[in-house]
């Protein structure tokens, strides 16, 4: 049977199956899971590949090959693989917290594909809870490192590695919970394809699988002849610190086009780390958050698979930030992993300002405590906390919102009833969120009051560098973060990177995320949004008038007159609206793009 014989209705068919078994993966991890993470926070990314190993639907890019080598292809029905060391399996994960599983799926004992999804634990061992402790140098201080290995050999459990993983946890009943989601997530996909092939025939599927990669790769075609361009565009953004003193971090990418390839060049980036803000990637995974980025920003329409990968060239120098040597700490690699979208966004922009966005709060920040409850019962609580969403085309912001698909915010109802703990306030900050025609979104404020004596750890970024605004807009607010001691009258403000802050009942931690830059000029935004803005609580009356040029009366309403005649003398003293608004920089640090 030709690929022709494959007609578009079937295609279709096979192609939104395969999404609803991608999301029926997600709900079924969810489900079966404990901790509160991956229960009710999503972290957990799942895939759906060919024969090949080629990702047809997910969310990260396939690592499959890679590991397949290390067996030697040989792989059976019922195996099911594990693995959380990203040097070992070439960066398809990149922290150890991350445990990675992965399956064939074999129909009427022929390979048709693999189903794959990965799940953040909330402790794999190492010398803080959490395992990700913001001042390590090496990976061994991190946690249990596990290479690939068969955690099912022909559908019989392995019970000696699962014992291994548990024993070097301090959460061993979540994570044993946790990984059984996974692997039935990994199962919930095989049983999908097998009914597709059922009802199709295994030939017809295995050809609509190629078709769509054969469809994802034309359109990115016409993205990168339409959007990337010849000559090079380059963009610099930098990491605060890695947590032991150094920084901030430059990161530089530089982008253009050769024939049909998009070349993505992180020359110039600064070398690795001492600290663990290194992203060990994988140049697939790389090519994947090139692709996601160009999809959502210009045709979300287009599937979102491995078809493109021949299209685009990855240059990720040996030692640096983007491609450290082992042992280097990884931990904490999201404040460069994000800062990374940050950079593709403006290098992206330069070519297209008017379908880009501009910087968000630039990390995946994180809320550890630990300690021993009222009944001496160990609790480990780990949340991600959220900031400010760029501004962008078609409107403003998120405020508090998360970067990465899918995630939410855990109700505040389950951390009362679970831990030891109380949430005094959740709200957005007032002017984090950067002025434009469209409003960059604010960071949040969490105050968390504790109940229990424990040890606090604390992992945030852009305390120092601001979110960048585009296209006319402004930058947006930075973090901080205080500690209030009881009997204390005033905060202690604390690092931005912290572990083994020591906590008594009573303390409360004052937890505020960076918001975002703005999209346009804000002297564009009409009047009446801002002031909507202001009696909302989001934009002062201060930050109205002097960065909007909207001027409110008592009430937050708009006083025409004054406001049409401060606009004018803003944009006389501002000239032109900047392509980039990169705020107050620390001496010595000079963002760039050209």
């Amino acid at each position: 049977m030709t690929s022709q014989e494959v007609d578009p209705i079937t295609l279709d068919i096979i192609e939104n199956a395969l999404k609803s078994a991608r999301f029926e993966m997600d709900e079924v991890v969810r489900r079966i899971s404990l901790s509160p993470v991956i229960r009710e926070q999503h972290d957990e990314f799942p895939m759906i590949c060919n024969e090949r190993g080629q990702m047809v639907v997910g969310q990260f890019g396939s690592y499959i090959p890679e590991v397949l080598q290390k067996f030697d292809h040989q792989v059976n029905d019922g195996d099911v693989f594990i693995w959380n060391d990203p040097y070992a399996s070439k960066g398809s994960i990149s922290h150890v917290n991350d445990w990675c599983v992965m399956m064939p799926i074999y129909h009427e004992e022929t390979l048709v594909g693999f189903s794959s999804i990965f799940g953040h634990m909330i402790d794999v061992g190492g010398k803080v809870p959490g395992s990700m402790p913001a001042d390590s140098r090496t990976i061994w201080e991190e946690g249990l490192r596990v290479p690939p290995v068969k955690i099912f050999d022909k559908g019989v459990l392995n019970e000696g590695v699962l014992d291994i993983m548990l024993n070097n946890s301090r959460t061993p009943d979540t994570n044993r919970s946790d990984m059984m989601a996974l692997i039935a997530g990994t199962r919930a996909a095989a049983t999908r394809v097998g009914e597709i092939c059922d009802r199709f025939g295994r030939d017809v599927y295995m050809q609509a699988c190629d078709l769509l990669l054969a469809r994802t790769r034309q359109a990115m075609q016409v993205l990168i002849h339409k959007y990337i361009p010849e000559e090079p565009v380059s963009f610099t953004d930098y990491v605060d610190d890695d947590g032991r003193g150094n920084g901030p971090f430059k990161m530089t990418l530089s982008i253009y086009r050769r024939g049909d390839i998009a070349v993505f060049d992180w020359t110039g980036t600064d070398d690795q780390a001492e600290g663990p803000i290194n992203f060990h990637i994988h140049e697939g995974l790389c090519k994947l958050f090139f692709g996601v980025y160009m999809i959502m920003a210009f045709d979300p329409d287009i599937l979102f698979n491995e078809g493109f990968y021949d299209l685009f060239e990855i240059v990720l120098p040996e030692g640096s930030l983007l491609n450290p040597r082992f042992p280097a700490a990884l931990g904490n690699r999201l404040n460069t992993h994000t800062r990374f979208f940050d950079c593709q966004a403006g290098a992206l922009g330069q070519q297209a300002p008017h379908l880009s966005m501009a910087a968000g709060y630039g990390t995946s920040p994180h809320f550890i405590f630990t300690g021993h409850d009222k009944n001496d019962k160990y609790f480990q609580l780990v949340e991600l906390l959220f900031g400010g969403v760029p501004g962008r085309p078609r409107g403003d912001g998120f405020d508090g919102a998360s970067w990465w698909p899918l995630f939410s915010a855990t109700p505040i109802e389950y951390i009362e009833n679970y831990y030891p703990v109380m949430i005094d306030s959740y709200r957005p900050i007032r002017d984090t969120g950067g002025p434009g025609l469209h409003r960059g979104g604010c960071g949040i404020e969490k105050i968390y009051r504790v109940l229990a004596a424990g040890e606090i750890s604390i992992h945030d970024d852009r305390e120092t560098i601001p979110p960048w605004g585009i296209n006319g807009g402004m930058y947006g607010g930075t973090s901080e973060k205080y500690i209030l001691r009881v009997g204390q009258d005033e905060p202690e403000r604390i690092p931005s990177k912290f572990d083994n802050l020591k906590v008594q009942p009573g303390d409360k931690i004052i937890y505020r995320t960076a918001g975002s830059g703005g999209w346009g000029d804000p002297y564009e935004r009409p009047a009446a949004e801002v002031a909507r803005d202001a009696r909302h609580d989001l934009v002062s009356r201060e930050m109205a008038e002097e960065r909007y040029g909207v001027v409110l009366d008592d009430t937050s309403q708009v006083d025409e007159s004054a406001t049409e005649a401060a606009r004018e003398k803003l944009r006389k003293a501002r000239g032109p609206a900047p392509k980039f608004d990169f705020g107050p920089l620390p001496q010595g640090i000079m963002a760039a793009a050209d």
